[in-house]
């Protein structure tokens, strides 16, 4: 039976990797000490996977096929898909048996995501894992949602999806410790013209909720206000997901910073998995 030892969220965006001088260098030094922080917190938890809970921004999928729920089960997963990303080309190690466990269980358990073993991933799960430090040093299960084109999966059933996972994960036979990354959102606005606004309001409520609130509390924020904190925010699923894997494990704010120069709220956290 594995044991979670890890659950962390944090925002991403690929301005991070291109355009980090456009803030001030001690903003963009907190930001990636954060994430060093957040990296070697991971390390120091010694997981054999790591499920990464992102999103695929119209790179791997498309309107002619565009899940809602996609696991990854390949041996390995070449990125970025974005040849703009300045970042490395590189290839991640993939835990299939895990991949193929999880699709499984999912089945079995109500849910009916894709299937995929030839996934390019993009920015949204590179740039988290390169700027903490921790590309390539552990295979890692992608499980994308879809928060980019409408119909997207209720909040409440990310949340569910994230319940389950967590579930899952306890019941695999065959590692002994796995950990959870989410990453996506805060607020941020891309394409429209509200693009650099960032609602540091919604950010901080969403933040003060996950630290205080109950699940159905996170949820009903989520789901009834999200709409305000741009189109980006729907990445706020994968924060829901991983909440509910913590199965009521307290969640703590690591970071928040609202960086309208990086179009993005910057937010981290992790639950405790005790």
């Amino acid at each position: 039976m594995a044991e979670i030892v890890a659950i962390h969220a944090t925002s991403h965006t690929p301005v991070m990797l291109n355009f980090p001088d456009a803030i001030p260098a001690a903003q963009r030094d907190e930001i990636f000490s954060s994430l060093k922080d957040l990296g070697a917190a991971l390390a120091a938890a010694r997981p054999e996977a790591i499920v990464v809970l992102s999103d695929d921004h119209v790179h791997n999928f498309f309107l002619n096929n565009l899940p809602a729920l996609c696991i990854g089960a390949a041996e390995s997963y070449p990125t970025p898909v974005e040849h703009w990303l300045k970042a490395e080309k590189r290839v991640l190690p993939g835990d299939a048996r895990l991949g193929a466990y999880l699709l499984t269980s999912a089945l079995e358990s109500g849910f009916d995501p894709a299937l995929s073993m030839e996934l390019t991933l993009d920015h949204g799960v590179l740039t988290p894992l390169e700027l903490a430090g921790v590309a390539r040093t552990t295979p890692i299960v992608p499980i994308l949602i879809n928060c980019v084109q409408p119909p997207l999966p209720a909040m409440r059933r990310c949340y569910d999806f994230g319940v389950w996972l967590g579930q899952a994960l306890r019941a695999y036979p065959d590692l002994e410790r796995v950990a959870i990354l989410a990453t996506g959102g805060i607020s941020h606005d891309l394409a429209t013209p509200r693009m650099g606004m960032v609602n540091e309001k919604f950010d901080l409520e969403l933040l003060d909720l996950l630290e205080t609130g109950s699940p159905d509390e996170v949820v009903a924020y989520a789901k009834d206000h999200v709409h305000e904190a741009g189109n980006g925010a729907e990445e706020i699923r994968m924060w829901i997901a991983a909440m509910g894997a913590a199965n009521g494990g307290r969640f703590h704010r690591r970071y928040y910073r609202a960086v309208s120069d990086w179009y993005t709220g910057i937010g981290m956290g992790h639950w405790d998995v005790a």
